[in-house]
């Protein structure tokens, strides 16, 4: 009767402490995580307290009882105890088996890169507005300036820590939701959830808080049920998950991308990628779908860090085990960083490739997609991203500035880094342009457009490409309506309006000639697009001939009557 009222007693130990542990650590009911083995480990034991306390109390009993009485351990505990060292020799040999010593080919193939031409998939960029170069800490100083702003907000919640790079309809964004500041503000908020979730505009550095109608129930934040990876742990017991990465529809709708892993290699080895679920933070729904059959408007579902570490794989074990330890041939691996790409509303991972023998200059570079995990491969060799941030910096050592981890863009077939400079606070000073082949050629300027001109004239005066390219941009010819000059950021420009109020802008310093430019002169410009349609920077420009009646030059009839208005009447003369 004794022994089963211990087997009920570990029963019932197991069960709460198995209870209370999985809802604490949210273990994958799963074999490919050593998680789940762990758990294993932690029922067995838990089952067995009733039988040691059991044991101990006839211990005690033996030490202080009669003469001659003879008390023996519970067999059970002791075979428990045994069980309980199978998971642990399932997670050393599972790990061991799973290794890359045993599985090197294995792990290469995990990912299949294609050799591709720079020219051909790489747009050239004639207009450098839309490229994401801000970094997230810089992203967090401004997130958590605009929500700073907002009084009602800032004392409950903060901003997330994670702002992810997304396409939003058709421009560069970093989202992150709003998150509870303590398990207190959870608790007094819990009822009315989070209110909306921050945008930060990666390309004119400015956010916006984004209110929502139906608030987010479900973050990382909050405590209890309303936990976000809680939640979706009960929904999916068995998955492995992956990121959790913060997305917003083409509507604006909030969602988590949820990432499920499963092991290509051995029990343990190559964690990749094969699920992914698409939850709903405000109501608590989801679907999981295969990689395959992702929507379009996902953009993470590979992190950048796991298409590198991917990527290591292929380049260090395509040639076995021992190559990648003694000789080396033909191995290769990325840089220790990524930056972003967008291409055909996908966002792209880029970083460099060097072989593993130098790390001083690149043989190439990959691009990985963020949705599909498919790898470019593009054999341009070159200066690798480090050096040519070194080299922007050096642009401008006196003023200390930092450099990011840059992009790259195709100017005039020439692959190009681009990055930011920025101050001790984070906030950017200059656009940098570096040449890959060359990083002597270095150009930089306070705004891309400004970077962008100055670096086709280096392009040009060494020889890279020809001084004529500059005629492919688009021509404007107007009379000018009016001319102001405004101080942005320790430098003079000057802003020319044109009769359809179109602003055409420069930096006085590039190009002192602008100041002859005055009101009612007639102009001939050469312009490059940016970010708002009604402004325009100036690359080069001339003063034209009076237009004739059926020119193509922007004229506006009322423009010349309230001229002619404004003239001394003759005839009272």
């Amino acid at each position: 009767m004794r022994k089963y009222l211990n087997y009920l007693a570990g029963i019932i130990c197991c069960a709460v402490v198995g209870a209370v542990y999985f809802y604490v650590t949210l273990p994958p009911i799963n074999i490919h995580s050593t998680a789940f083995w762990w758990f294993f480990v932690i029922l067995l034991l838990s089952f067995s307290i009733p039988f040691g306390v059991f044991s101990a109390v006839l211990s005690v009993a033996e030490k202080f009882g009669k003469k001659g009485r003879t008390v023996t351990a519970a067999p059970a505990l002791k075979v428990i105890l045994i069980l309980a060292c199978v998971p642990i020799v399932v997670c050393i040999f599972g790990g061991i088996a799973s290794s890359t010593f045993f599985n090197a080919h294995r792990y290469a193939s995990v990912i299949t890169v294609n050799e591709a031409k720079f020219e051909e998939d790489m747009p050239e960029t004639t207009n450098v507005t839309n490229i994401a170069l801000m970094d997230s800490n810089s992203a967090r100083i401004i997130g958590n300036r605009t929500l700073g702003s907002l009084s009602d907000v800032v004392s409950q919640y903060e901003a997330g820590y994670t702002y992810n790079q997304i396409n939003y309809q058709g421009a560069p964004k970093k989202v992150t939701s709003l998150e509870y500041v303590d398990f207190f503000k959870w608790f007094n908020n819990r009822k009315a959830g989070v209110p909306g979730y921050i945008m930060v505009d990666p390309v004119n550095n400015t956010a916006s808080y984004e209110k929502l109608d139906t608030p987010i129930k479900y973050v990382s934040s909050a405590w209890f049920n309303d936990n976000l990876e809680r939640k979706l742990r009960f929904s999916y017991p068995t998955k492995i998950f992956g990121s959790y990465s913060f997305e917003i529809d083409e509507s604006g709708n909030p969602y988590y991308v949820v990432s499920c892993l499963t092991a290509r290699v051995g029990l343990f080895g190559a964690m990749d990628v094969e699920e992914v679920i698409i939850f709903d933070p405000t109501d608590g729904s989801s679907e999981i779908y295969p990689v395959a059959e992702t929507p379009a408007w996902v953009d993470e579902v590979y992190t950048g860090y796991l298409a590198t570490e991917k990527y290591n794989w292929y380049g260090m074990y395509s040639g076995g085990f021992w190559n990648s330890v003694i000789s080396n041939k033909d191995c290769k691996k990325t840089t220790d960083d990524f930056g972003y790409i967008v291409l055909e509303d996908d966002v792209w991972y880029f970083t460099g490739v060097t072989s593993i023998t130098s790390d001083q200059s690149n043989i190439g570079f990959i691009i990985t997609n963020a949705r599909t995990g498919e790898y470019k491969f593009y054999p341009v060799v070159g200066a690798e991203e480090y050096s040519a941030m070194s080299a922007a910096e050096g642009e401008v050592q006196e003023k200390g500035y930092t450099a990011s981890f840059p992009s790259l863009i195709n100017v005039n077939g020439k692959a190009t880094y681009i990055l930011v400079l920025k101050d001790d606070g984070g906030l950017v000073k200059l656009y940098a342009l570096v040449n890959v082949e060359n990083y002597g050629i270095v150009a930089t300027g306070t705004t891309q457009q400004e970077a962008m001109k100055e670096y086709k004239r280096l392009l040009a005066q060494n020889g890279v490409i020809s001084p004529d390219k500059e005629s492919d941009l688009p021509e404007e010819k107007f009379k000018v309506l009016d001319v102001n000059t405004a101080s942005i950021g320790g430098e003079t420009y000057i802003y020319i309006t044109s009769p359809d109020k179109t602003l055409y802008k420069a930096q006085i310093s590039a190009d002192e000639t602008l100041l002859l430019i005055s009101k009612g002169d007639l102009i001939s410009v050469k312009y490059s697009e940016t970010s708002d349609s009604k402004i325009r920077y100036i690359d080069s420009w001339d003063f034209t001939q009076e237009p004739k009646e059926n020119s193509e030059v922007k004229l506006y009839a009322e423009e010349d009557a309230a001229d002619d208005t404004a003239k001394p009447d003759d005839s009272a003369a």
